[in-house]
C-alpha cells in the first residue's frame, strides 16, 4: 500500500510487511500513517493479519530523524498518532499476530504489543533505549506493556538498558511463542489460520469485549461478561458449530504433546 509498507491477503489472512529494511524497519511518519490506514480498514477478505519484518529485524522502532525540530505541542500530537495507530491494531475488526526477529525496540516493540499474539524467533531481543536518547516512550508502551510484563520490569529496561532475549521473553510475557530462527512467520501465519475459522462474533468478544472486562472492576467486567456470553452464544453460527459438536462432528480438546 506504501513504500514502507507491502501488504497481501493470502487465503484470508493479510500479511502486512514492514518494509523498511536499510532502517532496520524503523517507524517514520509515513510508515505509522501506514500502518494505521491499513488496520483501521482492512480487507474484507482478511479474517485475522501477520504483522514482519523485512530483513534481519523486526523493527528498531521509532525513526529518531523525524524528532527533530519538534515542540511539545507537536510532540503529544505525534504520541497520539502512534496511538490511534495502534489502537486500530487493538481493538480493530481481526486478530493481529506478530512474528518477531531480531530488534524488537522501542516502537518497535510498542507495535508488537498492541497485537494480540507475539511469536519470537529465537534471534529476537527486547529493550527500550528512550531514555538513553533523552526520550520517554510514546506508542503507548507505558499502558500495554507494562500489563505484558509488569512497571517494575519495564522501569528496569528503561532505567538501565536491559534487554531480554527471546527465550527469557517468552517466559515473561513479551511473546506467548518461541519457535527456532526462520520459523516464525509460518507459526505466525499458522496461527492466524486458527484465529480466522473461530466464529466471528466470539473473535469480536476476544478483541473487544476481553481487554475492557479486564480492566474494568471486578462487578462491571463479570455483568459485561454475561452479556457478551449470552450474544455469542445467541448467534446462528454459535448454535451450528455447538451442535457439530455434541453430534461428534467436531474436534475435541486434546493434551498438547
Amino acid at each position: 500500500m506504501g513504500a514502507n509498507l507491502r501488504t497481501r491477503v493470502e487465503d484470508g489472512i493479510a500479511v502486512v510487511t514492514l518494509a523498511r529494511p536499510h532502517k532496520r524497519n524503523a517507524i517514520d511518519d509515513a510508515t505509522l500513517a501506514e500502518i494505521g490506514a491499513f488496520f483501521g480498514a482492512p480487507p474484507a477478505a482478511a479474517r485475522a493479519a501477520v504483522v514482519h519484518g523485512e530483513g534481519e529485524h523486526f523493527s528498531a522502532g521509532l525513526d529518531l530523524a523525524t524528532l527533530t525540530g519538534r515542540n511539545a505541542e507537536q510532540g503529544v500530537a505525534h504520541s497520539r498518532a502512534w496511538h490511534a495507530a495502534f489502537r486500530a491494531i487493538e481493538f480493530g475488526a481481526i486478530p493481529v499476530i506478530a512474528a518477531l526477529h531480531g530488534a524488537v525496540v522501542g516502537g518497535g516493540l510498542e507495535l508488537a504489543a498492541a497485537c494480540h499474539i507475539r511469536v519470537a524467533e529465537t534471534s529476537a531481543f527486547y529493550a527500550l533505549p528512550e531514555a538513553s536518547r533523552g526520550i520517554y516512550v510514546g506508542g503507548g508502551a507505558s499502558v500495554r506493556l507494562a500489563r505484558l510484563v509488569g512497571v517494575a520490569r519495564m522501569a528496569d529496561m528503561m532505567l538501565t538498558g536491559r534487554s531480554y532475549t527471546a527465550a527469557e521473553g517468552v517466559v515473561l510475557g513479551f511473546s506467548q511463542y518461541c519457535v527456532a530462527d526462520g520459523e516464525g512467520l509460518a507459526k505466525a501465519m499458522a496461527l492466524a489460520r486458527h484465529a480466522a475459522g473461530n466464529a466471528a462474533l466470539t473473535n469480536f468478544a476476544i478483541l473487544q469485549a476481553l481487554p475492557r472486562i479486564a480492566a474494568a472492576d471486578p462487578e462491571t467486567g463479570l455483568l459485561m461478561e454475561s452479556l457478551m456470553s449470552a450474544i455469542a452464544q445467541d448467534s446462528a453460527e454459535a448454535k451450528q458449530r455447538l451442535a457439530a459438536f455434541l453430534e461428534g462432528r467436531a474436534a475435541k480438546v486434546v493434551r498438547p504433546e
